[in-house]
């Protein structure tokens, strides 16, 4: 007698499982916790099997009936299909797998792990980031079915929102990762190769910086009066001192410092270069990076976010102190305390501009003039080092600073 709503309710658990019978071989299995479950027997190739179809009451009656029904006309074509659901798992979650979000998510982790190439620790943070804006259009995806117009389509929706560079950027992570899925068999070639020229060039600008001398002392006062969190008021007035990249000054670790020696050591890790980075200690360093240890010492981050110790500041700190100070993005930024250093540095004349370029922890394109001089000028480095804060103290206190161009040491 076919089943009916109204009996497949009233059903009760007993002791032991039993079978409350349908038509055509369906039927609803009772267990004694009370869960309702589908079940089809058939027959193929002699022998009888069940096939689970689903949970009542999340498959009603009528779904239930619909599942046998495709389940036999697997078995009238000769088809097991138990066989059939097992071969369907699999290609889901095959399918799951080669998604543009599960290969980008395989491909970021490659690169956060990739040797002398790996990714800087902000480089990966904002590489992700900038492919998570892709999940809600190519993300669920199989690589494989995604066209050209599909990518152009998703960083067109990030360009229309006047972000030029991040719609440039994305593109270019997008290629990177489906070139990834080239090189491991998953995809037969690049659908962003033809996209080439398809987005509007972004300006290119420079990070606001202030090298006039004057203007630097009016900035390194302004920062003495700084009357926001201490620990970003620390970190401005660390910043021109040591002239580092912002993002290696935020995940900056107290591990990596040497107060005796008078060194930070930049892991590779965290380089754009990917080697480390030796950046000599002021006086003048030092005695602001004791000031830190006492609020975030010992361990760990030397500047916290003020939510989790156990992540960096944010990468806007920085800037949105200066922004409070009255400095525009076109006057100052965290990155033009770099710009600031090298061309006042640059125009004292009184160090070898491959002193310069170390300290900025800049790339050499020829390779074995890099290996010669990997640890050239390192005393000269530290003499600059300390010359370079009593030169910003000078400024501060309103000194006029003459240049003296003096020989190349």
């Amino acid at each position: 007698m076919p089943l009916t709503d109204v009996a497949i309710r009233n059903a009760k658990p007993r002791a032991k499982p039993y079978k409350v019978g349908d038509t055509l071989g369906l039927f609803l299995l009772v267990q004694p916790s009370g869960g309702k479950l589908w079940r089809v027997k058939y027959r193929i190739d002699g022998k009888e099997k069940k096939l689970a179809i689903g949970i009542y009451p999340q498959v009603g009656l009528a779904e239930a009936r619909r599942r046998r029904d495709a389940a036999r006309e697997l078995v009238a074509a000769g088809k097991d299909p138990g066989r059939e659901k097992q071969r369907e798992k699999v290609r889901s979650r095959i399918q799951a797998e080669t998604t543009f979000d599960a290969i980008a998510a395989e491909f970021c982790q490659k690169r956060r792990r990739d040797g002398q190439k790996a990714w800087a620790v902000s480089t990966a943070t904002r590489s992700e980031y900038l492919l998570s804006l892709l999940k809600g259009s190519i993300g669920k995806l199989p690589i494989t079915d995604i066209e050209p117009a599909d990518v152009l389509i998703a960083v067109r929706k990030i360009e229309r929102k006047g972000q030029l560079e991040s719609a440039r950027r994305t593109l270019q992570l997008a290629g990177a990762v489906f070139r990834y899925a080239v090189a491991t068999a998953r995809l037969a070639s690049d659908p962003t190769r033809d996209l080439r020229g398809a987005l509007t060039a972004p300006t290119v600008t420079h990070y606001g910086a202030i090298i006039d001398p004057a203007r630097v002392g009016e900035l390194m006062r302004a920062i003495d009066g700084y009357e926001g969190q201490p620990i970003t008021k620390l970190a401005m007035q660390l910043a021109p001192h040591v002239f580092v990249r912002p993002g290696e000054l935020r995940h900056a670790e107290w591990n990596e410092f040497d107060f005796e020696g008078a060194l930070w050591t930049i892991p590779a890790g965290k380089t754009k270069m990917r080697k480390d980075h030796l950046v000599p200690l002021s006086r003048q360093t030092i005695a602001i990076l004791k000031d830190l240890h006492a609020l975030t010492g010992p361990d760990g981050y030397v500047f916290p976010s003020i939510r989790s110790r156990k992540r960096p500041m944010s990468d806007n700190t920085i800037n949105a102190g200066l922004r409070r100070l009255g400095y525009s993005t076109d006057e100052m930024t965290a990155h033009g305390f770099r710009a600031m250093a090298s061309t006042l540095l640059n125009e004292s004349g009184k160090w070898h501009p491959d002193a310069i370029e170390r300290a900025l922890a800049h790339g050499d394109s020829d390779r074995v003039r890099a290996a010669y001089h990997r640890g050239a000028h390192w005393k000269e480095r530290v003499a600059m080092a300390q010359w370079w804060s009593d030169h910003l103290d000078q400024l501060r206190k309103g000194a006029e600073i003459v240049p003296i161009k003096a020989g190349k040491r």
